[in-house]
């Protein structure tokens, strides 16, 4: 769709120097791309040195200091560090340019052992998100095999991914649906069928709510 990705700073997506908050050692990055091989002192290692609040904290203050072209973030109450709230601007060249679109991010306890849940909040027409607005794309699912063979391993989620990450795809999704394996069925029907017409007007229409609700 003519969708130019942001690449971080390293201009490789996930390598561990795209982000600040991102510090895996070589050794660190090979474990964590076989997590069914890790010890019990390994999963330790990586839930208490990632997944403390300290680390949330970091990551925060380094989108922040750094911030992404795409998107912003910060904690929808200042007291819970599990809960992020996300700003999304729609991808220029795609149906949902213009759009500013509200999402939120909800991390488990032992993140990043396991992916967080993505949600959006602002109305969104779009075949990978379902119509409670929550995000299904192969980046966030857990861990390990595919139950159905539909998704490598290595496509599914992994502790080296960052929210730097997690939102590129998003934005990447937005970019260009994956109509084959769609959350809302509707919105994949008439994205491959009728996409200059009655989805495109769908989505027009969530665009120009989002901007009017935005800043809400």
């Amino acid at each position: 769709m003519g969708f130019k990705l942001t690449i971080p700073r390293s201009g490789v997506v996930g390598s561990p120097s795209s982000v600040g908050c991102f510090l895996l050692s070589f050794e660190s990055w090979r474990n964590a791309m076989k997590p069914n091989h890790w010890s019990a002192e390994e999963r330790e290692s990586v839930s208490t040195g990632f997944g403390s609040s300290a680390f949330r904290t970091t990551c925060l203050l380094e989108l922040n200091k750094n911030p992404v072209e795409g998107f912003s973030a910060g904690l929808i109450d200042d007291n819970d560090l599990y809960r992020w709230e996300v700003l999304i601007i729609g991808p220029p060249d795609t149906l949902y340019e213009g759009g500013v679109f509200k999402a939120h991010l909800t991390f488990p306890k032992d993140y990043p052992l396991r992916p967080p849940k993505m949600k959006f909040i602002t109305e969104i027409w779009h075949p990978n998100v379902d119509k409670n607005g929550d995000v299904c794309i192969s980046i966030l699912h857990e861990p390990g095999e595919d139950k159905y063979g539909y998704e490598k391993p290595e496509e599914r989620w992994l502790p080296i991914h960052t929210v730097e990450t997690i939102m590129i795809s998003v934005i990447s999704m937005l970019a260009d649906p994956n109509g084959d394996s769609p959350a809302n069925v509707d919105a994949a029907k008439e994205w491959r069928e009728d996409r200059n017409g009655e989805f495109k007007r769908k989505v027009a229409r969530c665009v120009r709510k989002s901007q009017e609700t935005a800043f809400e």
